[in-house]
């Protein structure tokens, strides 16, 4: 579509019914703003002949990267939530998880090289030659052209060839937040070279495990597939990892805010600089465990077996790669407890009231458990900063004695170590948790989630 009859479906009525699903009636104004800036800007790359890779560099000006200017497509992907299962996928283990409003959100035009040019409001802009390597380059690492040569690489290794793209894009989802920027990028960028040049044939789980292939072996980050997979499905679901080819998915109605409840994150405004070990230290110390038993990850084994030889794992493992390992187990559990309990309250004749106190009862048991057993509430070469620890005191504090008036929960979210809680508080106690909350780690420091129905998709217009 030319940019001028984008420009007026996003400003039409049209628009207000492609984005309502995606950011609630109250966002559609903005995301209008939003999408309709990117298109502007995307118009920008165009008028100046092609001049090839070379000379190509962040500081090079958008007017001088040749794009198709007549063919823009909008895509768009969501951050995700984790609601349960803590450091759990990367053992094959569960976990439940749900897309939310912040997203990736990106025009795309194909272009006829093998150029990729990636910009996004606030980063350095990615520039990536596919035709130098598809392989890992470690001057990349931790980068976004890693990533996108990572994906590039993937599809061509599935069997679809990609040329390059220019994307302008921006991001709502929270860098540093819990709430998978990564992830949401990597499944943005999959779905872009799929529909470009792949039929957009593949599949949400492809797409995501596409991203998961890029991240561990190009970017350079060890993790698990839920991120991904949050990302690219949409709403919420309960995950099982067991087959890690192909994990079964659970489908889910869960809307806290219909339940009287505001879900939300509180970023504590903590470093996640030199945490890498900590974060890989984590399915390290789970998977010596099940190696001492011969055995590749957690899942192939149980609680009990595990226990038995506790003094050996001790002794070899030391205490932590134990308790680490009881912490999988009891969270695998809670994950299946959590989707029976929304289960429950999505059918007809249920107490709802009664199912969600228990679902919360969970959530604070989960943190409660990441907390003593998993210890990923701090770094341990960073004693000194516990802002996690402070925000869960904080928040249980308020829960129990103040406005919460006892009802509510709270969590780590995400990785853990620095970063963000996860929070459920009710709707009228909301105004002054993030009162009390803002008092210790600043503006903004809390932010109301909400759950939307769909993943990574190319927006039709």
């Amino acid at each position: 579509m030319t940019g001028k009859s984008l420009l007026n479906c996003i400003n039409s009525s049209e628009g207000g019914k492609l984005f309502a699903p995606l950011y609630g009636h109250e966002g559609v104004e903005e995301a209008s703003r939003r999408y309709a800036g990117l298109v502007e800007g995307m118009l920008k790359f165009a008028g100046t002949p092609a001049q090839g890779p070379i000379g190509f560099s962040r500081d090079t000006p958008l007017r001088d990267f040749p794009e198709t200017a007549g063919d823009l497509r909008l895509f768009t992907a969501p951050g995700r939530t984790e609601l349960g299962g803590n450091h759990t996928d990367h053992n094959q283990g569960k976990v439940l998880a749900a897309s939310i409003q912040l997203d990736q959100a990106a025009v795309a035009a194909p272009r006829k090289d093998g150029i990729v040019v990636f910009r996004s409001t606030g980063y350095p802009d990615a520039v990536v030659d596919l035709h130098e390597r598809l392989e890992p380059d470690p001057a990349e690492k931790g980068t976004t052209e890693a990533l996108i040569r990572g994906i590039a690489a993937e599809f061509v290794r599935r069997g679809t060839a990609v040329r390059g793209f220019t994307a302008n894009a921006s991001s709502l989802v929270l860098s540093g937040s819990g709430l998978s920027s990564s992830a949401a990028v990597e499944v943005l960028i999959g779905r872009i070279f799929d529909n470009l040049y792949g039929g957009g044939k593949r599949s949400a789980l492809e797409l995501a495990q596409i991203g998961q292939k890029a991240e561990n072996i190009f970017f350079g980050k060890p993790s698990g597939l839920m991120d991904q997979a949050a990302c690219a499905f949409g709403g919420a679901a309960a995950i099982d990892f067991q087959n890690a080819d192909h994990p079964q998915i659970t489908a889910i109605a869960f809307d806290p805010a219909s339940a009287g409840y505001a879900l939300c994150i509180v970023d504590t405004k903590g470093s996640h600089a030199d945490l890498t070990g900590d974060y890989a230290g984590i399915p390290q110390e789970m998977k010596a465990v099940a190696r001492f038993f011969g055995k590749a990850v957690l899942r192939e084994l149980d609680w009990e077996t595990v226990l038995s030889r506790a003094g050996g794992i001790r002794q070899a493992l030391g205490d932590r790669a134990l308790l680490r390992s009881l912490h999988f187990f009891r969270e695998n559990q809670r994950v299946d407890a959590m989707l029976t309990v929304l289960e429950k309250m999505n059918s007809a004749g249920e107490n709802r009231e009664k199912q969600l106190s228990r679902f919360l009862v969970l959530v604070n048991e989960s943190g409660d458990s990441s907390w003593e057993l998993l210890q990923n509430i701090f770094a341990p070469h960073k004693p000194g900063e516990q802002a996690l620890a402070l925000a869960l005191a904080l928040t249980r504090e308020f829960i129990n004695n103040g406005n919460g008036e006892g009802n509510g929960a709270c969590r780590v979210h995400g990785g853990g170590f620095a970063g963000t809680i996860q929070a459920y508080i009710p709707l009228n106690a909301l105004p002054a948790y993030r009162s009390k909350m803002e008092a210790f780690f600043g503006p903004g420091a809390v932010t109301e989630l909400r759950i939307r129905p769909i993943g990574a998709v190319e927006l039709h217009v």
